[in-house]
């Protein structure tokens, strides 16, 4: 199946920083791909590539194998969030709608739908100035779908969102996706990319890191840990086979686990005299593999570019 965006080798240089250093990836129809990074990965600089806001210096971006960009089967929430603040709800769904190309009786059909929906029932006519920042969002994010896109890029969709709110986004993501549409998301909020994304490309000082489906990112990158709740001592645990390192909070010992550890075997190496009042032996969190990569720990770092 060919895919709906195809990025090959993207080179871009800004004065004398290469800030984008040959970077590939795809996205599916009806999938949910995560871009993610540090600030200055070059994550903002992908997107404004793939918009067509600038251009790169080397590499290709096709849509459905053409390099003209779609914009009328685009759907784009951008980080900075820019609604015009005195027009009305409404107008400025509808004047959005109508630079897609999109049929204004069917957009204002829909609005009114998704206003119902994301409980914004009644605000068509209030203007942009008088919601919540958590209104604005939600308003912004239902100009980006009212078109109905083939393809949509959300960066940093759940910012200002409370939890009821994100469950909404959710769930209008995950629709949008099984209908086929071509999702690409980027957030620092690791938990919900992990929750929601098929796949995941992590970038990192412009150069792919890792790239993946998450089942498999997790088996190559996510080693396991164990977690006992009781009072221990750090000597208790240290000379354990198989452990990387330790961390000791609040009546909680984390062994981090070697690579290919086998659970079932190691987990008779713990000794009877732990107390072990709770035990948990899981993955570590996308989370945890962000932060070791974007801190320069480099412990899965080296294992990612040696996979590369």
């Amino acid at each position: 199946m060919e895919p709906f965006l195809k990025v090959e080798d993207l080179k871009k240089t800004f004065k004398q920083t290469q800030v984008l250093k040959g970077i590939s990836f795809e996205v599916q129809k009806g999938e949910i791909m995560a871009i993610l990074g540090p600030n200055g990965a070059g994550k903002s600089t992908t997107i404004r590539n793939i918009m067509g806001i600038m251009y790169p210096d080397e590499g290709n971006i096709t849509f459905q194998g053409k390099k003209e960009i779609p914009r009328n089967k685009i759907g784009y929430l951008p980080e900075e969030r820019g609604l015009y603040k005195n027009v009305k709800v409404m107008d400025i769904l509808l004047y959005l709608a109508e630079l897609k190309d999109y049929p204004i009786k069917q957009a204002k059909e829909r609005a009114l739908y998704y206003l119902k929906k994301f409980g914004l029932e009644g605000k068509d006519k209030a203007s942009v100035e008088e919601l919540s920042k958590g209104m604005g969002q939600k308003v912004q994010f239902i100009a980006s779908i009212l078109h109905e896109p083939e393809f949509l890029i959300l960066d940093e969709p759940f910012s200002g969102l409370d939890p009821v709110s994100q469950d909404l986004f959710k769930q209008e993501i995950r629709n949008l996706a099984a209908n086929g549409t071509a999702i690409l998301l980027s957030s620092h909020q690791m938990n919900l990319v992990e929750e929601m994304c098929d796949r995941l490309f992590l970038i990192h000082r412009g150069q792919k890191v890792i790239y993946g489906t998450m089942d498999n990112v997790k088996k190559e990158y996510a080693n396991f840990k164990c977690t006992i709740k009781g009072k221990n001592r750090l000597e208790d645990v240290e000379g354990l086979p198989d452990v990387q390192r330790v961390e000791q909070s609040n009546e909680a010992t984390i062994l981090y686990l070697a690579k290919d550890v086998n659970v079932a075997s190691w987990i008779k190496h713990l000794p009877e005299s732990l107390e072990i009042n709770e035990l948990s032996i899981d993955r570590i969190s996308l989370h945890e593999i962000f932060i070791d990569i974007a801190t320069d720990k480099n412990m899965l770092r080296e294992e990612a570019e040696a996979n590369a």
